[in-house]
């Protein structure tokens, strides 16, 4: 999930790619904003693309 954020996908991209519903991907999402410390999903991304 982080490797897709880090790719730029949307959330609706996400869940095509993997399947899923957008709520699973938010949800997911969440969490990584969380275990990442991450205030929104630009710097998510910016953990995904330094190999955080």
């Amino acid at each position: 999930m982080l490797d897709l954020v880090g790719e730029g996908l949307s959330n609706t991209e996400i869940a095509e790619r993997l399947h899923i519903g957008i709520t699973t991907v938010k949800t997911h999402i969440t969490a990584l904003m969380t275990k990442t410390n991450s205030p929104n999903r630009v710097r998510l991304a910016l953990v995904a693309h330094r190999g955080g």
